[in-house]
């Protein structure tokens, strides 16, 4: 790893990073449940005649599947970045900023009392997950405290959210069902409409981010030093924790509940580039676009026909990983 920070430009291993996620992307397309050929590929590829069938799959199914993977990873991977950043706390991700159980607790709340609405659960996902952060700020800000004071508010918000989750899921068993699929998380079904604003929002908040690059370093040496050298350290890292929250629930609005990812790639960013935040959020998108590309499709291919969701994927991945930082971790301080 050391090697690579030491000996490799870092636009040197961008566009190498670059071309392993057009690579997986092309595995991507080409591999399912139906696998094509090298032949079979490129006809449907560039529309030729006869290959109809296979121009269908690409175009209709496995392209707004990419795009999904793509932009469900790059806004993950920010968020998990950003979070990590600016609460130095190594096991941050969007789950502790109340994304999850906002999302879930809205979702279940639309499925509950509006079940013909169906259309309108991305919608009341991303207003959730976005709508918990602002209220586990606003709460954190009059109690003041500084960044521990948000990580204990947004623990205590999940809690509470989370009995609301159980309580409405025990009132009827066919909204659980619903929820549950929404819960595991996954890219089965994604249209390309339903990608246009959330991959605007995980657009303009990495833009944002590249741009506030430099005063997030200088927040991570310490908000007294931040202070200091002249960063409004208060505003900055609600600007920051709003910016996390917009991609991840961006990204919940039509993955679901897609776990681990934002607590995953951030560590390995830094291990490859080192801690930078401005190559941390170039690299990062990239890294976690390829992550849950991969996982999509060892869910499609592992036990084809039959497809496993990308979230049990990300969970079978992540949950080992979040047990060695634990061990890495132990007996030091995580907030």
């Amino acid at each position: 790893m050391e090697a690579i920070k030491k000996r490799l430009p870092f636009s040197l291993a961008l566009a190498a990073l670059t071309a392993i996620l057009l690579a997986v992307a092309v595995l991507s397309l080409r591999l399912g449940s139906a696998h094509l050929s090298w032949s079979a590929f490129f006809g449907g590829l560039f529309h030729q005649k006869g290959f109809e069938t296979e121009t269908l799959i690409l175009y209709a199914v496995r392209l707004p599947r990419l795009t999904a993977a793509v932009l469900a990873g790059a806004g993950l991977s920010v968020s998990g970045v950003l979070l990590q950043s600016v609460t130095g706390n190594d096991l941050a991700s969007p789950g502790i900023i109340g994304v999850s159980s906002g999302a879930g607790f809205m979702v279940i709340l639309c499925l509950s009392f509006f079940p013909a609405a169906f259309v309108f659960v991305p919608a009341a996902a991303f207003a959730g997950a976005f709508g918990t952060t602002l209220l586990i700020l606003t709460a954190a800000n009059k109690i003041g405290g500084g960044k521990q004071t948000f990580i204990l508010a947004g623990i205590a918000f999940t809690a509470i959210l989370n009995a609301a989750i159980s309580f409405l899921s025990l009132l009827d068993t066919d909204v659980l069902t619903a929820y549950n699929y929404f819960s595991v998380g996954g890219l089965s079904g994604v249209q390309t409409k339903s990608l246009i604003v959330p991959g605007a929002v995980i657009f303009v908040c990495i833009g944002l981010c590249l741009c506030l690059a430099r005063r997030i370093n200088l927040l991570c040496l310490g908000d007294g030093l931040a202070s200091s050298l002249g960063v409004r350290v208060r505003l900055l890292r609600t600007v920051c924790l709003i910016l996390a929250s917009a991609s991840a629930g961006a990204v919940v609005s039509f993955a679901g509940l897609l776990g681990f990812v934002g607590l995953v790639i951030p560590h390995i960013a830094r291990r490859l580039f080192g801690m930078n935040t401005k190559r941390l959020l170039a690299a990062a998108p990239i890294l976690g676009a390829v992550l849950v590309l991969l996982g999509d499709l060892l869910g499609r291919v592992a036990l084809a026909p039959t497809e496993i969701p990308v979230g049990i994927v990300m969970s079978a991945i992540g949950a080992p990983f979040f047990f060695g930082l634990l061990l890495k971790k132990s007996g030091g301080n995580y907030a």
